[in-house]
């Protein structure tokens, strides 16, 4: 197998079956949960942003203060072709090019922003097959876990399973200076182990993909 990297992609070339393979770089949607005046947590998003594109991967960075959709009444997959309001449209379209979903939570009274729980649940077919992550932030020592356990289990429910490392951000009101550079000597090794756990899940997922679906 010859293998030549451009800035964008990646050409396979299989010399025993003679077969040119062409491989996109890795999407990312990562999915911020939070639409308060004052949120913290937008800071570990674009923290996490940062750290994926510097591995040359695509994000699609997915805000709910930008993409408003209304209060759960039907499904993007209900809507007839084309009909659909535009945010859930766009949203759809990303969902549908990426490898994989980083997910990025609060914890509200043990469990995730209602927000986020809409959001997720408008799509379901554009999650299929493909691995999720979790992060999840707090005021507190605990980093918000509680609410990403529950969080895993709603993300394997969706089709889009989640890897077995989890990103929890303790003291989220001081952990980043204004460059979003991390306060806490753990943050930086423990994050590059996780998007490296993410990115080697999307490429199995992706090739596996290429072979066919269940349905």
């Amino acid at each position: 197998m010859v293998t030549i990297k451009t800035n964008s992609e990646v050409y396979k070339y299989d010399i025993k079956k003679k077969v040119s393979m062409e491989t996109k770089k890795i999407t990312v949607s990562l999915l911020y949960g939070s639409v308060r005046t004052e949120r913290e947590g937008i800071k570990v998003a674009r923290y996490l942003e940062k750290s994926l594109k510097e591995q040359n991967i695509l994000v699609h960075f997915i805000d709910p203060l930008e993409y408003k959709l209304p209060f759960l009444d039907k499904m993007y997959k209900e809507y007839s072709q084309g009909t659909a309001p535009e945010a859930m449209e766009n949203l759809a379209q990303m969902f549908r090019e990426s490898d994989g979903f980083l997910v990025v939570t609060g914890e509200y009274n043990h469990s995730i922003p209602p927000v986020l729980k809409n959001l997720l649940d408008h799509f379901q077919s554009e999650y299929n097959f493909k691995p999720s992550a979790i992060a999840s932030y707090s005021a507190g020592n605990f980093g918000g876990v509680r609410a990403a356990v529950h969080l895993r289990v709603i993300l394997g429910e969706l089709g889009m399973p989640s890897i077995s490392s989890m990103l929890p951000f303790p003291a989220i009101g001081s952990l980043f200076d204004k460059n979003l550079v991390p306060q806490n000597k753990f943050t930086e090794p423990s994050a590059k182990r996780f998007i490296e756990e993410f990115v080697w899940y999307m490429e199995a997922f992706r090739d596996k993909r290429q072979e066919g679906t269940p349905y």
